[in-house]
């Protein structure tokens, strides 16, 4: 997928991207290949597909979850910045939090933020069940978001006491997830879970490799 196509799939699934979100795009996957080298932050053989597999994948919450203006944002294992980045770059009005326990990562990813210009992200190195029971760093948010971290009980346990009321739980998920659903139900009572299947036009993959949306609140 090169440049011309993202930015079609996006426009065609309602993610819409002005030339200079575009041009960040292009600068933020430049710097990524070139920093994968040095540190391991994406699977080498991912290096060619970082549009689609990382970039547009990150961007498909945009198709289904609405996000108030200025909302306060939370990634948490953002690795190299997603899906944080991306949404902040086709979202500047949101403001950021980016976590990952590993400082290397991080420093990467939050130098990815300043060089593609944007304001409004800060990054914090820590593991996320430490950060929530810090009441130093306590902050609430309004939408929580992870990527293939660790069972959907286990990253509603870690954040909930950072969710703002009515705010909204966004994890990237895969595969079969009834077991994983039902353990956090059982687990939070009052919890809601709508379970969302990506399905962009233009991007077969998602619906062929049955990837997900798990969209969790209160």
């Amino acid at each position: 997928m090169d440049l011309v196509k993202f930015w079609t799939v996006c426009s065609a699934n309602s993610i819409i991207l002005t030339e200079p979100k575009i041009r960040q795009f292009e600068r933020y996957e430049k710097e990524l290949i070139y920093w994968n080298e040095k540190i391991n932050l994406i699977s080498r053989k991912d290096e060619e597909n970082i549009l689609e597999r990382h970039f547009l994948h990150s961007l498909s919450i945009l198709k289904y979850v609405n996000f108030k203006e200025k909302g306060v944002c939370l990634d948490f294992g953002t690795g190299a910045g997603f899906p944080g980045i991306p949404i902040k770059i086709a979202r500047p009005d949101l403001y950021f939090l980016l976590i990952d326990s590993m400082k290397k990562k991080l420093k990467i990813a939050e130098m990815f933020a300043q060089h593609t210009g944007l304001r409004n992200i800060e990054a914090t190195t820590c593991r996320i069940e430490e950060f929530a029971n810090q009441k130093s760093n306590f902050m609430q948010c309004d939408y929580i978001m992870a990527r293939a971290v660790t069972k959907l009980d286990t990253l509603v346990e870690w954040t909930i006491r950072l969710l703002k009321e009515n705010g909204k739980m966004i994890f990237l998920k895969g595969g079969d997830l009834t077991e994983e659903i039902s353990n956090t139900k059982r687990k939070f009572p009052s919890i809601k879970i709508e379970e969302i299947e990506i399905n962009l036009f233009g991007a077969e993959w998602f619906l062929q490799e049955n990837k997900k949306i798990i969209v969790c609140s209160f």
